[in-house]
């Protein structure tokens, strides 16, 4: 088994280990998914997160950012939200003769892109260019966003009245999907008899500087992947190709998702290399909204798990 290496300040390391426990504190009884979120921003990716309203989603992304010392802007998605509300807008000045910018909230680093499958495909496309390449043109003007850039996007269930299905290009951006579920009984007798949740988000504090946040997301691309590994990864890739229950398997996009997870979770858990059970740990998530049965319809956890771990003999 490889050892540790020095890849990045370990005090950061430490940290982190600060921020889970902080923001479990906020949200309780998560722990899984809070870690699952972290390592995604870790990975550089983007976070959708489905459940009913009232579980916590919301909390979750300002816990992260006030945790993670992000900026932070919440745009509430509605049917009339236009792109320019989201991007920004030039406005003409007399004055000056002159047109000026005026930014949108996408140009902040954490994003909460809240219940946003309730605008339309038009505006939803808004976010395209910003959760793929950090920046987006307007006006034929391409601004960068600043860095680091994490959306956090929550969506009701499909079968909610109001809402519109996210696209395949657009599902694809986001690299984890996760779900917060109902508290167990213990953590939500915690939280009927506790502080009020907003209230204790104002008691957090930064603990890593924007500055640390990008080393340490730098630092993901350095944790050791084998050459064993990466032949479990193609043929767990190659699995959901050739099912004749899925409609289009796993794209080559979505193996450097699962990749790039897997080293951010063995980086969570202190170590510089990747075992198979980080792969494991962390597929489902990146897998769960881009694979669909023949008949368009999400396959279940358990499904999931049968056909891309259990059908694939670990190395």
């Amino acid at each position: 088994m490889p050892q540790k290496v020095q890849l990045f300040d370990q005090n950061l390391h430490g940290t982190l280990d600060t921020i889970v426990s902080q923001v479990s504190e906020i949200v309780l009884g998560k722990l899984d998914q809070i870690k699952l979120a972290i390592a995604c921003l870790l990975a550089g990716g983007h976070l959708l997160i489905e459940d009913q309203p009232g579980v916590g989603k919301t909390t979750l992304a300002h816990a992260l950012a006030k945790a993670l010392g992000l900026e932070f802007r919440r745009i509430q998605f509605t049917s009339d939200l236009l792109p320019a509300d989201i991007l920004g807008v030039s406005v003409y000045q007399r004055e000056t003769g002159s047109f000026n910018f005026h930014p949108g909230p996408i140009f902040s680093q954490v994003i909460l892109a809240d219940e946003v499958n309730r605008a339309t495909p038009k505006t939803q496309s808004a976010l395209l260019e910003a959760m793929e390449e950090g920046q987006v043109t307007i006006e034929g003007e391409t601004r960068l966003l600043p860095e680091p850039f994490f959306v956090i996007a929550t969506q009701n269930p499909a079968q909610q009245i109001g809402t519109f299905p996210l696209p395949e290009s657009q599902l694809d951006r986001f690299l984890m999907k996760i779900s917060l579920g109902y508290l167990d009984n213990t953590a939500e007798r915690v939280l009927l008899a506790g502080n009020d949740r907003r209230e204790l988000l104002n008691h957090l504090h930064p603990r890593v500087t924007p500055t640390e946040l990008v080393q340490l997301q730098r630092a993901v691309n350095k944790i050791h992947v084998s050459e064993p590994l990466l032949d479990y990864l193609q043929k767990i890739l190659a699995q959901s190709r050739m099912h004749n229950t899925i409609q289009t398997g796993l794209s080559p996009r979505a193996g450097l998702a699962i990749k790039k997870a897997a080293q951010s979770w063995a980086m969570l858990n202190g170590r510089s290399y990747v075992m198979p059970e980080d792969i494991q740990l962390v597929i489902l998530p990146v897998a769960s909204h881009r694979l669909h049965n023949k008949d368009h319809e999400p396959l279940s956890d358990a499904e999931l798990e049968e056909l891309l771990i259990g059908s694939v003999p670990v190395p």
